[in-house]
């Protein structure tokens, strides 16, 4: 039988200038890398204070796979490059609060005169408009105005979210998914758009589920919510200081995870009788605590109960499940680098 030939990346063939910043914009650029594309980065020649803190005096891992090109962009002769640049490309990306990138000539109106079918791609926290499109932010700070952070927290108590994860991370994967919408477009009419990515706009979208729940009277209101008050579903210590999540919302769940822990005399069609919730609650809590992290590990790992084990970036690169869909590598430094996603097969191959 003859061997399938090879996908291409989706989006091979497709030229992308990224004016670097820092975090999203550099994040949606590593993530169209991945998909295929040819980014070529215009990046200062002196490398930006937050950066070299956060990232340490090592390569820039969102520069992995990228074109650098060190311009500085005050300079005549460098602007000249950097607009000849985007007038080969197909998409640009960057990162700069609104009215920058127009003071240096390379608005999306300078570049649509060369460029007419230009994707201009602008990652900002606020937007390009509104009464806080000038002012600075950062990660936590556009979270916490969509009102999901709040959501990170039990009653009363201070919120608290992964460091550029929730933020960041939701913008770049926006403005990724707005840029190769446009690009659709662009090919189909001939004529390009600015992608507006707002990370404030995108978290308030994906939120969309929590505004589901909230609108069913579950989250952010008086009465108890499942998702901050129920004992099948909460973050529990262990007795070695590990932590481990259930999640088992559906009464098959539910019922599953009292028969594994030998609950027989908590009742399953209970579940949502929310005045039980506080002592089985405490319950699980000290039955929990009385084990290791790998004691529940080898019971509930794998079950239908919903579980999984809180662990550190290092642990996750090494669990098995990661390990087998080949997630997670390690470079000669010994830094996590982590595959593209999403994946793609051939149609005709299933799977």
């Amino acid at each position: 039988m003859k061997a399938a030939t090879p996908l291409q990346a989706p989006l091979n063939g497709v030229r992308i200038v990224e004016f670097e910043g820092i975090g999203p914009g550099p994040l949606a650029g590593q993530m169209l890398v991945g998909m295929g594309a040819d980014v070529t980065v215009i990046a200062r020649p002196q490398r930006g204070a937050l950066n070299e803190q956060l990232g340490g005096q090592g390569d820039n891992p969102m520069r992995r796979g990228k074109h650098v090109v060190l311009l500085n962009l005050k300079q005549p002769g460098a602007l000249a490059q950097a607009k000849a640049l985007v007038a080969g490309a197909d998409v640009l990306i960057e990162g700069n609060r609104p009215g920058v990138m127009e003071r240096l000539g390379l608005g999306p109106a300078d570049c649509a005169a060369h460029n007419p079918a230009l994707v201009y791609g602008r990652m900002t926290g606020w937007g390009q408009s509104g009464p806080l499109a000038q002012a600075a932010g950062h990660d936590l700070n556009y979270v916490a105005l969509t009102g999901l952070l709040s959501l990170s927290a039990y009653r009363g108590q201070r919120p608290i979210v992964p460091p550029t994860v929730v933020g960041d991370a939701a913008g770049a994967l926006g403005l990724a998914f707005g840029i190769v919408c446009a690009l659709l477009d662009a090919r189909r009419s001939g004529a390009g758009r600015v992608v507006d990515g707002a990370i404030v706009d995108v978290v308030a979208m994906l939120g969309g589920i929590a505004q589901m729940v909230r609108a069913a009277g579950q989250i952010d209101g008086p009465a108890p919510s499942p998702f901050h008050d129920a004992p099948f579903y909460d973050v529990y210590t262990c007795a070695d200081g590990g932590f481990i999540t259930l999640g088992a919302l559906e009464p098959q769940f539910h019922a599953l995870l009292l028969a594994t822990l030998g609950l027989t005399d908590v009742d399953p069609a209970a579940q949502y009788d929310t005045a039980t919730w506080p002592a089985l609650k405490a319950r699980l809590a000290a039955m929990f605590a009385g084990q290791p992290r790998a004691h529940w590990c080898a019971l509930l790992e794998g079950t239908d109960v919903c579980f999984a084990p809180v662990l550190s970036l290092a642990e996750a690169a090494c669990h098995p499940h990661n390990v087998a869909r080949g997630i997670y590598s390690t470079d000669t430094t010994g830094a996590i680098e982590v595959r593209a996603a999403p994946r793609f097969r051939a149609l005709s191959g299933g799977g």
